[in-house]
């Protein structure tokens, strides 16, 4: 008789980081992703497209949206879970030091990141940093289908995935995957320096300081004529509605 492998610690990380860089309609046995991980921890396709459905059958976005995941999570799946909602500074590293470990390569971050923001900390600290930041950057666009959540668009290159509040100033929630939104680089960089926000109804709100420019035609067909229009929701890790209020009265220029 056949014994079943147990799930560790390690193998349930990894499952995690798979949950966070794949969007919820890639959880299948053929995709290539989960073919390279089912390899290399030694089980099958099947296990590990279950333990991704496990782990969202425990994510509040995607059971209120009428899908369920896979039932069955264990104590450990479910307590893990937990821990990472509540705790995401604190396991998105351990996620990323997982990863890193089975795929043997460095897990370098797209993203230019402001070295001010790492002051005082040992070049270690740094780059485990940096390696966690680009886990965030692939949960947060993989929530999002790998679109901006405004225009639609899907060239990667011009995604980013933007922080609601910012690197600098929420030290528990640098990591929280409920603390980004999937925007393109000129969307990003009006959110980052407050021209816009949203509405509790995920409707976008322009800044005066954009209406003043009503008769520049990039401002007013880019901003303006979108005010109003509601984001495109994520399949899972939904925007913070505390952290989107926090933007609109503290960040947001009226």
């Amino acid at each position: 008789m056949t014994t079943r492998k147990q799930w560790s610690e390690f193998d349930r990380l990894i499952i995690l980081g798979l949950y966070c860089e794949l969007p919820f309609g890639k959880f299948h046995r053929h995709h290539p992703r989960i073919l390279e991980v089912a390899h290399k921890l030694g089980r099958s396709p099947s296990s590990v497209a279950m333990k991704l459905s496990n782990f969202a059958s425990l994510d509040p976005v995607i059971t209120g949206s009428g899908r369920k995941g896979l039932a069955g999570a264990s104590q450990a799946d479910r307590k893990l879970w937990l821990d990472f909602s509540e705790h995401p500074s604190e396991i998105m590293p351990k996620i990323a030091s997982a990863l890193e470990s089975l795929n043997n390569v460095t897990l370098d971050d797209p993203e230019i990141i402001d070295l001010d923001n790492y002051r005082g900390e040992t070049a270690t600290t740094t780059i485990q940093r940096r390696k966690s930041q680009n886990l965030f950057r692939k949960a947060v666009l993989s929530a999002y289908d790998n679109q901006c959540c405004i225009t639609g668009i899907s060239d990667s290159r011009f995604l980013v995935a933007s922080h609601i509040k910012p690197w600098a100033e929420d030290v528990h929630n640098r990591l929280n995957p409920r603390n980004g939104l999937c925007l393109s680089t000129f969307f990003d960089r009006a959110f980052d320096i407050g021209l816009i926000t949203f509405s509790e109804e995920y409707a976008l709100i322009v800044s005066s300081e954009l209406e003043k420019q009503q008769s520049n035609d990039h401002i007013r067909e880019t901003f303006l004529e979108r005010s109003g229009t509601a984001i495109e929701l994520p399949r899972k890790f939904s925007p913070s509605a505390d952290f989107l209020r926090w933007h609109r009265e503290s960040l947001f220029i009226p």
